[in-house]
């Protein structure tokens, strides 16, 4: 793609997961110019199966790409770029983006689709499971530990919305707080009172075999025979573009955007992980198809606009 291409786009996309892929794909077929700017590094990469997406039901995150822009090369007017988007300029209808192997990019709107990434929890062992026997989501890798002996790391509040919730999986569960639990009295009689058993000692190390986690060793000694295991990630957005633009980050540090994928400035958008709790493929995906429609209805509003003047 020549520099007058990449000069003349409608659209660039930051992040090629399934948000970024699926408004590619709308994008597309609305013949509008598109760049997909993706460093290639998804945080889904340490799993083996994707669950949860209709007609890809435990698909590798690699092949769902490899698929996805199959497709999306019946498209000639989107293209790819495996490189990291490091600053953006201008204003709605005249951005400018420059990546880290120096290629700028003018647009006239923008969609940020950079997901999520892990922050090292610092557990002994826990990266060596993560994706094969060790998951954040029920929803996308409970059925495969049903009625298993699990331990849940996780604390306070957030543990007691997820105690119930993993309990449709497995009842077989015990919760390690690694460190302080956090909870109240009424919260530690509610866990007591559904025979759950909880552990707040610091997690020494979780043992495993070829990724299939064995135990979890306490400081204290104690070891917990298990099959698998639920933890509370600590995350981060995949880029930090939007609030370098003014993007609005709200409160559980997600992008902020309207029910149509708008954020705060004008000609930005986002979708997917970053703007969501539900981190889920096909949550992503299904945010992704709703900001390329308004992209490229909006699009078509202002060349009808100008058409007319």
């Amino acid at each position: 793609m020549d520099m007058i291409m990449k000069k003349h786009l409608d659209v660039v996309i930051i992040g090629g997961g399934p948000a970024g892929l699926n408004a590619a794909l709308v994008l597309g077929r609305g013949r509008k110019n598109v760049a997909v700017i993706d460093e290639g590094r998804p945080r889904n990469a340490v799993t083996r199966k994707t669950h949860g997406f209709i007609t890809r039901d435990g698909i590798s995150p690699s092949e769902f790409r490899h698929i996805a822009k199959e497709e999306i090369s019946a498209y000639p007017s989107i293209f790819f770029v495996a490189d990291t988007a490091i600053s953006i300029m201008g204003k709605d209808g005249h951005f400018q983006i420059t990546t880290a192997l120096g290629n700028t990019f003018a647009c006239k709107k923008l969609l940020f689709a950079i997901g999520m990434k892990d922050r090292p929890l610092n557990i002994p062992g826990l990266m060596e499971v993560y994706g094969k026997s060790a998951f954040v989501c029920p929803y996308c890798d409970g059925w495969e530990l049903r009625d298993e002996p699990l331990v849940i790391i996780n604390k306070g509040e957030k543990l007691m919305h997820f105690a119930p919730l993993i309990s449709g999986w497995s009842d077989r569960f015990t919760i390690c707080t690694n460190g302080p639990d956090e909870l109240t009295e009424a919260q530690r009689e509610e866990l007591k009172l559904h025979q759950v058993p909880i552990f707040d000692s610091k997690i020494q190390y979780i043992d495993s075999n070829d990724g299939i986690v064995r135990q979890v060793v306490l400081e204290d000694g104690t070891t917990i025979p298990c099959r698998g295991i639920f933890f509370k990630p600590d995350l981060a957005m995949g880029s930090d573009l939007p609030q370098a633009i003014g993007c609005e980050i709200g409160e559980l540090g997600t992008v902020v955007i309207d029910n149509m994928g708008k954020t705060n400035i004008p000609g930005i958008y986002s979708a997917g992980d970053a703007t969501t709790l539900m981190h889920q493929a096909i949550t992503a995906a299904s945010m992704g198809v709703l900001a390329a429609a308004v992209i490229n209805s909006v699009l078509n509003a202002e060349t009808w606009g100008k058409t007319n003047e």
